[in-house]
């Protein structure tokens, strides 16, 4: 394996050395058979030769496509990890077709679950769907992967996206959220800076790298349809988890139209009944107040709502049986 000498005149080793100051890192691509999908050579036969040059131009993170053989290459991870201290993180790419959901964590970091991402509003509910089924799968040691970020994409790349502002804040959210590896798959020279702004949104990334929770968020409602319905186009749309950071919750509006969210908190698992909690908004990263237990909002189409809730004391001591979400739960069990 050879750096293309049209595409990369001064060798991808200088092109590395030249974004690492920018805090980019260059990854690479690959295929464990005889030939990538573009037709570039693969490393069958060569795992440990390839791991080799990549890591000689500055790379420690490998996707790789195949259907089987990733043994191969996970074995060759481990073995130059031992020869020079120095380990790649493996993202396994088989599109999902045999579930690796189940085996993936045990050779690799990330795998992937789904058809390749298109910049489109469809593209994206349809992977979220497929999330609302999947988020169990990922913890701190392995994670779905649910395709590259489409964000900056509007008019531009093959094929062009037609994404909206709220739809490309949706999208980064729920990668961020469901802890999705986080590849930007956009031409940053031309991405508008709505779109920059969304890639650079820190309170995001923060629970997305989490250095102690590695668990994504789930769903624990569906909304337009009943829980747990296989939807491609509704989604479930109210999530919540548990972060380093505090409590977080996401409200995503998969309708056309402009809508009226509303939650109880005690439908999360993760809150404390008869606690109040300070809220903090991960978009415009200001405090908003403190959260009673019936909490809405109003989403544009296609809009989300992140919240970052921390326990701010008990509730006051009075109590309004209508706040109790289950019927189960009357006031002296919120007590």
């Amino acid at each position: 394996m050879v750096a293309d000498p049209v595409n990369f005149p001064h060798g991808i080793e200088a092109l590395s050395s030249q974004v690492n100051p920018c805090g980019v890192r260059l990854a690479a691509y690959g295929d464990n058979g005889y030939q990538t999908c573009a037709g570039y050579p693969g490393s069958y036969g060569r795992e440990l030769q390839d791991l080799q040059t990549w890591h000689s131009w500055g790379m420690l993170y490998l996707k790789e496509n195949m259907l089987g053989r990733f043994q191969r290459m996970s074995d060759a991870i481990a073995e130059f990890a031992l020869s020079t201290n120095n380990t790649f993180q493996y993202s396994l790419c088989e599109w999902g077709w045999q579930q690796p959901v189940i085996w993936g964590r045990r050779i690799a970091q990330s795998w992937r679950n789904n058809g390749d991402i298109k910049p489109y509003w469809s593209a994206l509910t349809a992977i979220m769907n497929e999330a609302s089924f999947l988020w169990w799968a990922s913890d701190f040691y392995g994670h779905n992967d649910m395709d590259m970020l489409k964000v900056g994409n509007n008019g531009i790349g093959t094929p062009p996206g037609n994404l909206t502002y709220e739809e490309e804040k949706s999208h980064f959210t729920a990668w961020a959220l469901l802890k999705s590896p986080l590849f930007i798959g956009t031409d940053l020279t031309k991405a508008s800076k709505q779109s920059l702004d969304i890639l650079g949104n820190h309170d995001l990334i923060k629970i997305n790298q989490d250095p102690n929770v590695g668990e994504s968020i789930s769903p624990f409602r569906w909304e337009v349809n009943a829980d747990y319905t296989f939807n491609t186009t509704h989604s479930a749309e109210y999530w919540s988890g548990n972060t380093s950071y505090g409590v977080v919750f996401m409200i995503l509006n998969s309708q056309d139209t402009a809508q009226q969210m509303g939650f109880n908190l005690i439908e999360s698992w993760a809150i404390r009944a008869g606690r109040q909690y300070s809220v903090y908004d991960l978009w415009t990263h200001k405090t908003a107040g403190v959260a009673i237990p019936n909490t809405s909002m109003q989403l544009p189409a296609h809009g989300v709502s992140a919240l970052l809730l921390n326990d701010a004391g008990p509730e006051a001591e009075e109590y309004d049986a209508s706040r109790g979400f289950y019927y189960q739960c009357p006031v002296s069990c919120l007590a």
